[in-house]
């Protein structure tokens, strides 16, 4: 996302527009809405996380460090970590590298979601996704409008499957990465989560596919 929505999603508390507030109690009952069956187990799943930029380190990825904080957090296993630049073709042969890997279940990325020259990770996904999961771009803009207003509109998130792997793609801000974790992630990604989550569709991801039993 731009330099503005960083901006934006910083100063959130300050900037909500008069939109925003008439919206806000959306992303209050969605949240309300997620419910966690304690009596159920609990099945962490093994994520590989992708930061897209092109002058980002380990030591500066503050983003992909807080994702993979949450994730670990939420008791879930880091599979592998890495950073791409911009570039489509390099960031689709990593995203083909984890769906090939039996160890991977789900890769998120962050970055490269907007709309500048350099913004090319849609595309990327576009050349590996099987299927896209289209509430995933449509709930994360919903509940970012209530944030960050119109800016939301900026962000291309989105998500798929491909071959038995999810794929979910963030902005780069830090503000997004974490939203787009503490919102929808976390409860999408719990086994125990009613009345439905993404775990409990993974034996079935690769029905009808090629070799199926890809996954453990």
């Amino acid at each position: 996302m731009c330099s503005l929505m960083d901006f934006l999603y910083k100063n959130r508390p300050l900037l909500r527009p008069y939109g925003a507030v008439l919206h806000q109690n959306y992303g209050d009952k969605i949240l309300s809405m997620s419910k966690i069956d304690t009596n159920l187990p609990f099945l962490p799943v093994r994520i590989a996380v992708l930061t897209v930029s092109d002058s980002r380190t380990l030591e500066t990825d503050t983003s992909g460090a807080a994702l993979v904080a949450r994730l670990e957090g939420a008791g879930h296993v880091l599979a592998d970590r890495a950073i791409i630049s911009d570039d489509a073709d390099k960031i689709a042969t990593q995203l083909r590298k984890w769906i090939a890997d039996p160890q991977v279940d789900v890769v998120i990325t962050n970055g490269g979601t907007g709309v500048t020259g350099r913004d090319v990770t849609p595309e990327a996904f576009e050349s590996v996704l099987e299927k896209r999961i289209e509430g995933f771009g449509e709930l994360f803009r919903m509940l970012s409008y209530s944030k960050i207003g119109t800016s939301t509109i900026q962000s291309r998130a989105l998500a798929g499957v491909a071959g038995g792997t999810y794929l979910f793609a963030l902005p780069g801000s830090t503000g997004a990465v974490k939203d787009g974790w503490d919102d929808i992630l976390v409860f999408q990604l719990d086994s125990r989560h009613r009345p439905c989550n993404f775990v409990e569709l993974m034996p079935r991801l690769r029905e009808g596919l090629k070799g199926n039993g890809h996954h453990d």
